[in-house]
């Protein structure tokens, strides 16, 4: 009795452990980085993402543990020949991740060798429809197109690109002379046309000087001429107002108006005379007196009103 309850317990036992053994098998923890591809009798048959999965033991098996985190090719050298045949270096960097792990392993058998073929291949053809100058100053153009075209042939695998950097153009030292004296020759260049564009200018500022200082110049000259011809109409209105004023007192007393204004000029011709700095002796004619007389009598006739009153 005692022996056949031994034996059950042993099998009790081994079917527990089988039991748990079985569990162990068909319970898959997948870490947070990483894909577990199932196979079922050597074929593909599901992809296990992160956390707690179940599959059936001695029918299905991890085949592969695929890595989805994003890495990077080791650091490439590639020799390219630019547009205007010109021999350079590219160092060159691939970034990418895995997006489909079934066809990561089952469409290539080496990701990273193939990734370096066809980014050689690509960066090359990119490279070959540029300059050297342009080679070197776009760079982040060619980082674009590189991982597009990259991409498309990455994306059969299974591979995302996601970013590609051009590090380094490295030229022999024949070119890097060549650059530095066009660089010189192109220094000059602008040296030589900035130079010319100062003198161009200095002559320009020259001109509109001299042309405003003619514009005042000609303003001032015209000012000065209304102002001669303003003198002039003003004195010729005066001279217009005294021979009307004239003209007036004549046809008021006729000939005793014109011997007073005869009288009068001959004594502002006579102050004149005396008053003048060169006249140390002056003769006058005996008939000044009479002159002088004379303008007196015309100054109380014109002073009297018609009727013998003065006024």
């Amino acid at each position: 009795m005692e022996a056949f309850f031994a034996a059950d317990l042993s099998i009790a036992i081994l079917v527990v452990i089988l039991v748990i053994a079985v569990l162990r098998l068909g319970i898959k923890v997948v870490p947070q980085s990483e894909v577990f591809v199932i196979e079922r009798f050597g074929k593909y048959a599901r992809t296990l993402n992160a956390g707690l999965s179940l599959i059936i033991p001695i029918l299905d098996r991890v085949a592969h543990r695929v890595s989805i985190l994003e890495r990077q090719l080791d650091e490439q050298r590639i020799s390219v020949i630019t547009k205007d045949n010109v021999e350079v270096t590219l160092e060159t960097r691939v970034f990418f991740r895995v997006t489909e792990a079934a066809r990561s392993v089952y469409r290539i058998r080496n990701v990273n060798d193939a990734l370096v073929t066809a980014s050689s291949s690509i960066v090359r053809s990119a490279a070959g429809k540029l300059e050297l100058d342009e080679l070197q100053s776009s760079r982040e153009a060619m980082n674009q197109e590189i991982a597009h075209n990259l991409h498309s042939a990455a994306e059969v695998w299974g591979i995302e690109i996601t970013r590609t950097e051009i590090t380094d153009v490295i030229v022999d030292d024949a070119t890097k002379e060549a650059q530095r004296q066009q660089l010189n020759a192109e220094r000059k260049r602008r040296a030589t046309i900035a130079e010319a564009e100062g003198e161009k200018r200095s002559i320009e500022l020259k001109a509109e000087a001299e042309l405003f200082k003619a514009k005042k110049e000609a303003e001032a000259v015209k000012v000065a001429a209304d102002a001669d011809a303003y003198a002039v109409r003003i004195q010729a209105e005066a001279e217009a107002e005294q021979t009307r004023m004239l003209a007036d007192a004549i046809a008021k007393n006729g000939k005793p108006a014109i011997d007073f204004e005869v009288a009068k000029r001959q004594i502002d011709a006579i102050g004149a005379l005396a008053s003048s700095d060169s006249a140390k002796t002056l003769i006058l004619p005996t008939d000044v007196t009479g002159v002088i007389g004379a303008a007196s009598t015309l100054i109380e006739t014109l002073g009297s009103s018609p009727d013998g009153k003065k006024k």
